[in-house]
């Protein structure tokens, strides 16, 4: 998740905002929007694939879902926590660890300040093999 320290506007809370919020707050995993519109589908929902794509990129501009590109370039989405924080990601389940990095932070700082940059915002993405797949 990327630091900002602009306060989003929020949503409108739509048929369709609903849903999708619902679908993603029932995983802790990161989701393609396909695979939201597949279980969307399935629950007897009517989104269009579209709109789930629209839905996610108004979700993420307001900071209430992060998104993450897999190591195959797709994007997948995720509810997380409101506070700064960088993904562990399993490349081969796709479980999810929210970390907090403060040596990163301090790195992050120290390098915009010695560049004479301000406003620096960043994102960590970790990728790995979980204890679970390794078995």
């Amino acid at each position: 998740m990327a630091s900002t320290d602009e306060s989003p506007t929020p949503l409108r809370p739509t048929r369709q905002r609903r849903a999708i919020t619902a679908t993603l707050e029932r995983t802790d995993d990161f989701q393609s929007a396909q695979e939201i519109h597949d279980v969307l589908r399935h629950a007897g929902d009517k989104v269009g694939l579209a709109t789930v794509y629209r839905t996610l990129q108004a979700m993420v501009e307001s900071g209430e879902v992060d998104v993450l590109q897999s190591e195959a370039g797709e994007a997948t989405y995720r509810r997380c926590s409101p506070e700064h924080h960088h993904h562990l990601v399993c490349r081969v389940c796709g479980r999810t660890v929210e970390l907090t990095a403060p040596a990163v932070e301090k790195w992050a700082r120290s390098v915009a300040a010695e560049h004479d940059f301000a406003e620096v915002s960043h994102t960590l993405e970790l990728f790995g093999v979980c204890a679970d797949c390794r078995r």
